[in-house]
């Protein structure tokens, strides 16, 4: 098997957020044969995607990291997109678009890929990757086995779905759409582009999208907002002025200062109306004792 390997990779030009140190070790697999490979041989590797929903410690990830990147092959046939866990979820809205296929319209804006979408079923506008979901293959690395997942058994609801549960790394992912006029999904894209402009950081302002989940019933950047959190600063990293549900990287923050930042959030919210947010950031790397306080802070970990 030949994969591209990096040592010592800078993980802070890969991550969305412009922050972290290290990998010892950078995969690149290309095939679903390479990343099973990978896999089976490799000693606890962290896979990442296209790192738009992480914050990776400054000391780095000190073991193999798998990047999906170069697995960012895609078929569609009749009304069923196959795509494996690398692309990047835009191409594939607007592969959509172009077939005259609806169920897309909500990703034409996320930085993020397949794997990181699947794993969280994102959601936006009233859209879900678990509404046109059918099946998914997935690496079991405990028992070292490729297992096909329907929708009922990847337990999908807000923000959550198995992956998040058991060891299991995404390979591809099916989806069935429905068809529409072409000019119709173009018209909600542009929407959905237009409304992102106005409530949500572009990176060329470092950021990792939403750094809360959304409490039931109720949302999290308004309570952030009520809590007068817009415009905090801690370090490098600030609350953005535009939605207080976002961090930005403003001058090169640590990850601590995001996590101090977080913190604060959480507090006022916390303190203002007795609720206690949930990140929907993921935290990934070597921590340092700081940093793993204000994390399980955060996790609600004593």
């Amino acid at each position: 098997m030949v994969c591209e390997v990096i040592e010592n990779y800078d993980l802070k030009k890969h991550s969305t957020f412009k922050i972290g140190g290290c990998a010892k070790r950078a995969f690149f697999p290309e095939t679903e044969e390479e990343m099973v490979q990978l896999l089976t041989d490799l000693k606890e590797p962290v896979v990442l995607g296209g790192c738009s929903n992480v914050l990776v410690s400054d000391n780095g990830i000190d073991g193999d990291v798998i990047i999906t990147t170069k697995m960012k092959h895609f078929e569609t046939e009749n009304n069923r997109i196959k795509a494996r866990c690398g692309v990047k979820v835009p191409m594939l809205a607007r592969e959509a678009e172009q077939k005259g296929l609806s169920g897309f319209e909500f990703m034409i804006g996320f930085p993020g890929s397949v794997g990181g979408a699947v794993y969280m079923n994102a959601s936006a506008h009233s859209q879900s990757i678990s509404d046109t979901f059918k099946k998914c293959c997935v690496f079991d690395t405990d028992n070292k086995k490729l297992l096909e997942l329907n929708k009922d058994e990847m337990q999908f609801s807000y923000r959550k779905s198995v992956l998040q549960t058991k060891n299991y790394v995404l390979l591809n992912a099916e989806f069935e759409l429905i068809p529409q006029a072409k000019e119709e999904i173009s018209a909600i894209m542009q929407r959905n582009l237009e409304f992102r402009k106005g409530k949500q950081p572009s990176l060329t302002m470092p950021n990792a999208g939403s750094i809360f989940r959304n409490p039931p019933n109720d949302s999290a950047g308004r309570l952030l907002e009520k809590a007068g959190v817009k415009g905090l600063k801690q370090g490098g990293a600030q609350v953005w002025l535009g939605h207080a549900n976002f961090i930005v990287n403003l001058e090169n923050a640590a990850a601590s200062d995001v996590l101090k930042l977080m913190n604060k959030m959480y507090n006022e919210v916390k303190n203002k109306y007795t609720i206690e947010l949930v990140p929907e950031v993921k935290f990934v790397g070597t921590k340092t004792k700081e940093e793993e306080e204000l994390w399980n802070t955060l996790l609600n970990q004593k």
